[in-house]
């Protein structure tokens, strides 16, 4: 049976303050900012339509266990998600040593997913799930018959020094949010991607977002909350377009690490630039709503941080909350400069 959240009643909004952010520039790529704000990727939410069924696409296709189940309603949950009257259904799951928690709003509910949303539209997210073995993989996601965007894993071509020989496959949880399964060869991908494992769903490698401007996003994630740029490059050619089904795709790809956790991957269509923008009135019980949930050590300087950096688009509000078994203090929940959904949280 599922808990209820025991919420504090203090709400505490900050004041945030009026300086202008110092934005580094490109040959400072490698640095980061001292402090901090964030301390670690900590994973995504993602607003279900049907919390079951979510549930159980997860733990049976893909091997997520359940780690907690809780309902929350209060004004400073509200407050937090940005949907007035919010009653959600929060179960978190695991794969690895990774997490993501599943949002239903039991109220209200929210819009679906556009039926003609596409990979390079600005609201696309999704998570990549490492494997040992995609054929296997592969051969498991059909046998559950599940939505495909890929025709088939791709190979990256060796011309790619950055991504050669990592093969990928790209398709979609029942609500339509997209999702992928990557195997990356020896000497590539994190060290712990080729230990042996009787598994074949290993863990989350990292989360992905489309972005219109990169040196835009990275003021955001780099420059104001700390995260470092560890790798990038360019992807194209028919294994590109195939694996996510847009035709002539050239991609920027810059990825970013805090100290723990999956990294977040910026995807920036070179080609074609008619990827649609993230739908400005998206609220919290929107499908196509996903928060990556960031670790920071101190919501206060975040929210500052963000106030200076961002202005308007950033709305942070922070909420205390008394034992809670997701496990932090206060929340900020904001925006990056597409309309992406970021929530920071102090432990």
């Amino acid at each position: 049976m599922s808990a209820r959240l025991r919420l504090a009643p203090a709400l505490l909004v900050v004041a945030l303050g009026v300086a202008l952010a110092v934005h580094m520039s490109p040959s400072r790529a490698g640095s980061t900012v001292d402090p901090a704000p964030t301390r670690a990727v900590h994973g995504v939410a993602i607003t279900v339509a049907d919390m079951e069924r979510s549930v159980a696409f997860y733990s049976t296709v893909l091997f997520f266990e359940k780690v907690s189940d809780v309902q929350a309603s209060a004004p400073e949950i509200e407050r937090l998600l940005g949907v007035a009257g919010a009653r959600v259904r929060i179960v978190t799951m695991r794969l690895g040593t990774e997490r993501i928690e599943l949002l239903e709003y039991l109220a209200p509910k929210g819009r679906t997913l556009p039926a003609n949303a596409r990979s390079n539209d600005r609201g696309f997210q999704h998570i990549a799930i490492a494997v040992n073995d995609m054929d296997q993989a592969y051969l498991w996601l059909r046998r559950h018959n599940v939505a495909q965007t890929s025709p088939e894993p791709q190979r990256l071509p060796d011309w790619n020094p950055n991504a050669s020989g990592i093969r990928a496959f790209s398709f979609k949880d029942p609500d339509g949010h997209a999702l992928e399964i990557l195997q990356f060869p020896p000497g590539k991908g994190d060290a712990r991607w080729q230990r042996p494992s009787e598994s074949v769903f290993l863990g989350i490698d990292h989360t992905a977002i489309v972005v219109e401007d990169t040196e835009r996003s990275l003021r955001f994630y780099r420059d104001t909350l700390g995260l470092r740029i560890v790798g990038g490059g360019e992807n194209y050619g028919p294994e590109q377009e195939r694996l996510n089904d847009v035709p002539s795709a050239r991609l920027r790809i810059t990825t970013l690490r805090a100290a723990e956790g999956p990294a977040i991957e910026l995807l920036e269509y070179l080609n074609p630039r008619d990827g649609r923008p993230y739908p400005r009135d998206t609220r919290g019980n929107d499908l196509v709503r996903w928060h990556t949930l960031l670790v920071t050590r101190d919501a206060e300087t975040a929210a500052a941080k963000l106030g200076a950096s961002s202005g308007p688009a950033a709305r942070p509000v922070f909420v205390s909350i008394a034992d809670s078994p997701l496990g932090f203090r206060r929340g900020l929940t904001a925006e990056d400069p597409d309309g992406h959904g970021v929530q920071l949280r102090a432990r």
